[in-house]
């Protein structure tokens, strides 16, 4: 069954063979000649003297230059076979997930509240853009780019994935802090050690889906860097081609050079101040201000994470005692640090015991 149209270009090795199109050249010069065609026929035996020598170098010139216009025109005669072969499996099309009732986005919002209440802001974004979806009957879900900024520790690329998780798509994490992270989100083009198509677009073509979440953490120490020609690369500038519906529904890979439609996917932006984010983005994304996590959110978090992974009673109440008493230290209101306690009880819980 064919999907939602992803590769906006024709393979190259779609295109027909030129004795196909030589011999329906053939076959239509009899026609207008006045010889019927008929199956029981071979074309190229023609006893009627009805095409030339002459006709015959016409016809495999204009279906030699015919098909090479084809290949020029689609853009992969350049792609290595395995690379073609990986753009042949989207070539009719990639799965997209979308929201078919306003009860479906409630379900899902609510369940996203019920785990992390903090995220209130954002989950009221998700919500509404879901219930969007439901009430104008849209085939792909596209959530809107977001920015999240709150302190370190909130959860907030935690919440990306469980978003991820509850509307059934894939999701990848670009770090923004790194040197080459406007390559990691476009791609970076042939001739370079390291090229590649972007996480991007990676993921869409290993799920196969067209509206994954990406999630791109600590924004705002997004930097630029420069090739061995001089040319700068921004992130910023990636990202906004990529995220603009116009420019992303017929991007160009810089590493295949074939355009694909990227518009579905949702972009998630987090960072741990609004200081130094870019202001292009910031005029297209008005951020998300979150607050610091509480001692009872963390408490909260525990008692549900642990009954999901099943810890016992005295493992909960050791992480909770634990909690409490640091509970003047600003490190220890992390979830990551909850989540470290949580792996840790498990880890205990299901240790093989020693006789």
């Amino acid at each position: 069954m064919a999907g939602e149209p992803f590769l906006l270009t024709r393979l190259d090795s779609d295109i027909p063979h030129r004795s196909d199109i030589s011999s329906r050249l053939r076959e239509h010069l009899m026609r207008l000649r006045g010889h019927e065609i008929d199956d029981t026929v071979e074309i190229w035996d023609d006893t009627t003297g009805a095409v030339s020598e002459h006709d015959l170098t016409r016809i495999h010139r204009r279906a030699t230059a015919y098909v090479d216009r084809l290949r020029a025109a689609s853009g992969t005669a350049h792609l290595k076979p395995d690379e073609k072969a990986r753009l042949a499996a989207v070539k009719d099309g990639v799965r997209a997930t979308t929201i078919t009732t306003e009860a479906r986005a409630d379900e899902i919002a609510a369940g996203l509240h019920a785990q992390m209440p903090w995220m209130a802001p954002a989950t009221e974004n998700a919500w509404h853009a879901m219930r969007r979806c439901a009430q104008e009957g849209a085939p792909v879900f596209r959530l809107p780019p977001m920015i999240m900024v709150g302190p370190p520790g909130i959860g907030k690329s935690h919440w990306a994935r469980a978003l991820a998780a509850a509307l059934g798509v894939p999701s990848t994490l670009v770090d923004a802090a790194a040197e080459a992270a406007s390559f990691v989100v476009a791609g970076m083009q042939r001739g370079w050690a390291n090229a590649g198509p972007g996480k991007p677009l990676d993921t869409i073509l290993n799920h196969r889906v067209l509206n994954p979440i990406v999630i791109v953490d600590e924004l705002e120490k997004a930097g630029a860097v420069r090739d061995t020609s001089g040319t700068r690369h921004n992130l910023t500038e990636a990202l906004l081609a990529l995220m603009e519906p116009k420019t992303a529904a017929r991007w160009e890979c810089p590493f295949y050079r074939v355009p694909f439609d990227m518009s579905g996917i949702g972009w998630i932006m987090t960072a741990n101040s609004r200081r130094g984010l870019p202001e292009p983005l910031l005029s297209r994304c008005p951020p998300l201000v979150l607050q610091p996590l509480t001692l009872s959110d963390l408490i909260g978090f525990a008692q549900r994470e642990g009954a999901a992974r099943g810890l016992t009673a005295p493992a909960l109440d050791a992480i909770i005692e634990t909690l409490q008493h640091h509970r003047d230290r600003a490190d220890a209101l992390s979830l990551r640090v909850v989540q470290r306690m949580l792996d840790r009880a498990e880890q205990l819980e299901r240790r093989p015991v020693l006789n």
